[in-house]
């Protein structure tokens, strides 16, 4: 024990005094002008308070809410995001699992024979041999090999979480992109039918003027082709529709049939009636997830750097066993010969090193990759979300000009309507009227549907506003 105590004492003051050898992690800083106000956010239509955790609930739609939370609870894609996180915490457990002692107990017993010179005298030439031992063993982390292993995995485990939210964000928009996309396309419905209703009274006015010399064969051809050509657009919307569904339903984690009927009732497009909550640079870059993900792998890359040139320097670890041979049980649990060492063991590849150099080359190049990863990640997030709000701004002037124009083809009906009844026009042009009417409609419908894109766009670009609480 008289040597154990100087040698216990000199690794100890070893770990105390040990470093870890690789660069310290140091989080990047984005350039300033990525956090002032967005370029394409000057409009009435957003605003700079910060996004709301919940943004489609500024639909206020009860069923999207239960979408939303149904495809939370049972999207796959999430789960399978769920289980990436379970194991990057698993690698975590084992790389922390280097800080403590290794034990292996281990035991035999075999049947032999000894050559006769090698026989103790006594004892027989053909006999059991039993052997147990018990061996413990303690790495020294002298350069932090395994601190860096550990953080490396706590950068993984990091990454994998911002994954996993990248992972409902995109749910979250597509389970309301496919509601919206049912809903609009509802809408779109209702316009197309009611504009082959009108047709079809036109082509049947239209065939009796023709009856009665009132109109050509020409006119009836024309008002028929057009009506057939807007008949043929409603199966086409029809299918859009039912895609919708069907996305929503997988999303929402049911089979197509399994989707309840009041996932398709909704017959309007979705609107929000406030100013979108943009915030700015300086809050997307915080919130986006894909962000967050390059910035955790890119100091899980940095730690690797440190784990790669541990391996230029001895490994020092503290061992002892301690076992029992014999050749029957009563010698090991007995008084039989006992065994036992202690000491340090120490490894090192020297003067060799060149498989360690090329190794911590390749962690320097994968450091450098992923640094490259979360300057492009900070400047994708920016580019799409002044996209989305470019888009956002520029149709919401596009429907003033068509809602001036549904406006206009609304008095237009109402002057043509009163003069049909004093005998001013004929019912053709009524007819007409009624048609450009209804086609004014439907280019507001469409235009409805897109602005309803253009803010989902826009929200999955803002980072979704969606955080899990509680999760690390």
């Amino acid at each position: 024990m008289k040597m154990i105590r100087p040698l216990t004492t000199t690794l100890s003051a070893l770990a105390l005094a040990a470093c870890a050898v690789g660069p310290d992690y140091v989080a990047p800083v984005p350039p300033a002008a990525t956090s002032g106000p967005f370029i394409a956010a000057d409009n009435a239509a957003v605003s700079a308070a910060s996004i709301d955790a919940n943004w489609w609930r500024l639909y206020d739609d009860p069923v999207l809410n239960g979408m939303v939370h149904d495809a939370l609870s049972a999207n796959t894609d999430i789960r399978v995001a769920v289980a990436r996180i379970a194991r990057a915490r698993a690698g975590l457990k084992g790389a922390r699992a280097n800080e403590l002692p290794q034990t292996d107990l281990g035991a035999s017993a075999t049947y032999g024979r000894l050559p006769s010179d090698q026989r103790v005298p006594g004892t027989k030439r053909e006999d059991w041999t039993i052997d147990t031992g018990l061996s413990v063993s303690y790495e020294v982390d002298l350069f932090g090999r395994v601190r860096r292993d550990v953080e490396a995995a706590k950068g993984d485990v990091g990454a994998a979480q911002a994954d996993a939210e990248a992972v409902r964000v995109a749910v979250v928009a597509d389970t309301t992109r496919a509601y919206a996309d049912a809903a609009s396309t509802a809408a779109r419905l209702a316009v197309a039918r009611h504009i082959v209703a009108l047709l079809d009274r036109s082509l049947e006015l239209t065939r009796k003027r023709h009856s009665a010399g009132l109109a050509t064969g020409l006119d009836t051809a024309r008002i028929a082709a057009l009506r057939n050509q807007r008949a043929a657009d409603i199966p086409t919307i029809e299918a859009q529709r039912q895609a919708a569904l069907f996305q929503l339903a997988t999303l929402t984690g049911r089979a197509p049939a399994d989707l309840p009927p009041i996932a398709g009732e909704r017959t309007t497009a979705l609107e929000i009636t406030q100013p979108i909550p943009v915030g700015n640079g300086k809050d997307l870059l915080a919130r986006r997830p894909d962000v967050r993900a390059a910035e955790r792998r890119l100091a899980a890359a940095t730690a690797r750097i440190g784990v790669a040139t541990a391996d230029l320097y001895p490994t020092i670890s503290l061992g002892g066993s301690v076992g029992s041979t014999g050749n029957v049980l009563s010698n090991i649990f007995g008084a039989g010969p006992l065994r036992w060492l202690l000491g340090p063991l120490i490894s090192w590849s020297f003067p060799n090193q060149s498989a360690a150099r090329a190794k911590i080359a390749a962690a320097k190049a994968d450091t450098q990759e992923a640094l490259a990863t979360f300057d492009g990640t900070v400047l994708t997030a920016l580019q799409e979300t002044e996209t989305a709000l470019s888009a956002y701004s520029h149709d919401l002037d596009r429907r003033t000009a068509l809602k001036a124009a549904l406006d206009q083809a609304g008095r237009a009906l109402q002057i043509t309507t009163a003069q049909q009844r004093e005998g001013a026009v004929n019912s053709l042009d009524l007819l007409d009227a009624q048609r450009t009417y209804s086609d004014a409609q439907a280019a507001v419908a469409d235009i409805d549907a897109k602005i309803a894109d253009d803010q989902i766009d826009l929200f999955k670009a803002l980072g979704g506003g969606w955080q899990q609480t509680g999760q690390s």
